[in-house]
């Protein structure tokens, strides 16, 4: 379980190793009728997602509490998370480690790679990936990186949701973002809690958290679809859970087609060339899975740039 003061404490961590992102303000009717709607640009984030939020206060709490060993760090990804951790690893000049399964794009192997991390890429799913972590972190005594289950992951993330509140005037009623596993939904919930309402979006094809709401415990869900490289997490995190059921954020669902078309409006209309599961959140309110109340005022976390474009065109 996380609360706002973790976030506070997280956000004193990272001053000065993450960026502050932009916030845009932007016509709500080319997404949905509202009083007033804002993108919040994460994907500008090091590495190019809100992963390096978690990733590096994980790492600093280690190492302020003497806990990062010579062995590094080691961490299970489906991409984005890995590429997270190998740059706070970097950073500090710790050696990183990193699994991926089979399946996770070739522009992401490529840039954990370019960061100096060890990639081991094994099983198709991110649970595989999970796994052998897991058993290389007990093996080598490494700093185990979870990429959204633990207290200091979704701390960080929910750094961002602190920025968003501040630069949006404290307006904001409705932050809609993206859900995998839940680390950025556990920590935007936490930050905004008692001041705006979170609501998650996932993929038809993978609900970990609308699963995880309705059996009152994360459950193991299939897992396909365009979004599956970043959202493919086959079950919701505890500590997400928790705070979702806390906070009382919601889950909505969204089409693979609706998933596509999202991210097509915001490279024509907005030159954002985003990941399928980054567009989630904006699927929402094109498709009519999520509409606003005529007066909701929303902001949208654009979470995770790292794809790759050629089919945007």
């Amino acid at each position: 379980m996380i609360t706002l003061p973790d976030v506070e404490d997280a956000r004193r961590r990272l001053r000065g190793r993450v960026r502050t992102t932009p916030v845009v303000e932007v016509d709500p009717g080319a997404f949905a009728p509202a009083a007033r709607m804002w993108l919040k640009l994460e994907q500008l984030q090091h590495t190019g997602s809100f992963k390096a939020r978690g990733a590096f206060n994980r790492v600093l709490s280690a190492a302020e509490t003497g806990r990062l060993p010579d062995a590094g760090v080691v961490a299970p990804s489906g991409g984005n998370a890995g590429l997270a951790v190998a740059y706070a690893a970097a950073e500090l000049g710790a050696p990183a480690e990193v699994y991926v399964p089979e399946t996770a794009p070739e522009v992401k192997v490529a840039r954990l790679r370019s960061l100096g991390a060890v990639v081991v890429q094994t099983g198709t799913r991110y649970a595989d990936a999970l796994e052998a972590a897991l058993k290389r972190s007990a093996d080598t005594g490494a700093l185990f990186c979870h990429a959204y289950d633990q207290p200091e992951i979704c701390a960080g993330q929910g750094t961002l949701g602190l920025e968003l509140l501040e630069q949006t005037g404290g307006e904001v009623d409705t932050v809609l973002l993206s859900v995998g596993g839940g680390g950025l939904m556990a920590g935007v919930a936490a930050a905004a809690e008692g001041r705006a309402k979170v609501v998650g979006v996932e993929p038809e094809t993978i609900p970990t958290l609308r699963a995880a709401l309705a059996a009152g415990h994360p459950v193991t869900v299939d897992v396909s679809g365009v979004a599956a490289d970043s959202l493919g997490a086959s079950r919701a995190g505890d500590i997400p859970l928790a705070v979702a059921r806390r906070a009382g954020v919601a889950s909505v669902l969204v089409t693979d087609d609706s998933i596509v078309e999202a991210r097509r409006f915001l490279w024509q209309e907005y030159r954002l060339a985003v990941e399928h599961g980054t567009a989630a959140a904006v699927a929402a309110l094109r498709s009519g899975a999520y509409t606003p109340a005529p007066e909701e005022r929303v902001a949208i976390i654009i979470c995770g740039a790292n794809t790759d474009p050629s089919d945007l065109r």
